[in-house]
């Protein structure tokens, strides 16, 4: 159990890192982490893809409060946003979780890699869309927050690579996008925690030390570690080159989505 627990800390310590200095969701970077872990441990493939979005989105249940409570004190957190799109988050994001149980591990896994090749292609690229028009009323933003807390839950991560572009374009300034999804990322970590612990219940070939399909262990190994190695990778985005290392990065993702399209054939 203890090199299991190293294994993870080690993970949540790159993670943690990579996550402060491009800063990107700590999903994206979790889930192809957990997977190859995972597999390691020699766990059943019908449902390590579960247990690696399950546990990823728990750990962001830990994780964000540090990161949205920083951009609150510096008055970066758009909160009439949040109470407008938190409905439908919850609701999304739920309903997520529900669907990615009743899926197969390839059909996730092919989903995940169409979003790592989006996100790729995007960090490459540095493109950001222009601003074009307002926030949309309570009724609109439920169904942004519904289709942000989907897609958020069936990739495991906080919602910042579709909740910032979205509120750049309804010409929400940059630093108050980037602090308003990071709020935004707590109900979504919350519900697709709930989610993934619910439908992970009834469950058959998981692993000891399991809860649903959040695996107990990893998730121990990577708050403790995320936590502290983000400040770090914080100040390293303040003395390196973050644009050329984003297109490093974005690069390396396209490689581990090709990477996993190969395995699910």
């Amino acid at each position: 159990m203890i090199s299991i627990l190293a294994m993870y800390a080690a993970v949540g310590a790159v993670a943690g890192i990579l996550a402060g200095l491009l800063g990107i969701g700590g999903g994206l970077v979790i889930v192809p982490m957990l997977i190859f872990c995972l597999n390691r441990q020699g766990i059943s493939d019908d449902t390590i893809m579960h247990l690696a979005l399950g546990t990823s989105m728990a750990s962001i249940m830990f994780t964000s409060v540090s990161s949205f409570w920083s951009h609150h004190r510096r008055g970066a957190v758009k909160w009439i946003v949040v109470r407008r799109i938190i409905a439908g988050i919850f609701v999304g994001t739920f309903l997520g979780t529900c669907v990615a149980a009743k899926l197969s591990t390839p059909m996730l896994k092919g989903f995940f890699v169409v979003f790592l090749y989006y996100v790729g292609v995007q960090m490459l690229t540095g493109k950001k869309p222009k601003p074009g028009r307002q926030l949309p009323e309570r009724t609109g933003m439920f169904g942004v927050g519904n289709f942000i807390g989907l897609v958020s839950s069936l990739v495991g991560i906080g919602g910042g690579t579709l909740s910032v572009p979205f509120m750049l374009w309804c010409n929400v300034s940059l630093h108050q996008a980037i602090g308003t999804s990071a709020a935004i990322g707590f109900p979504i970590a919350i519900a697709g925690t709930v989610g993934y612990i619910y439908n992970g219940l009834s469950a058959v070939n998981l692993p000891e030390y399991t809860l649903g399909y959040v695996y107990l262990p990893a998730l121990g190994g990577l708050i403790i570690t995320s936590v502290l190695t983000a400040p770090i990778g914080v100040r390293l985005a303040h003395s390196l080159p973050v644009n050329k290392l984003k297109q490093v990065f974005a690069g390396l993702l396209l490689v581990v989505a090709t990477r996993m399209l190969v395995s699910i054939f």
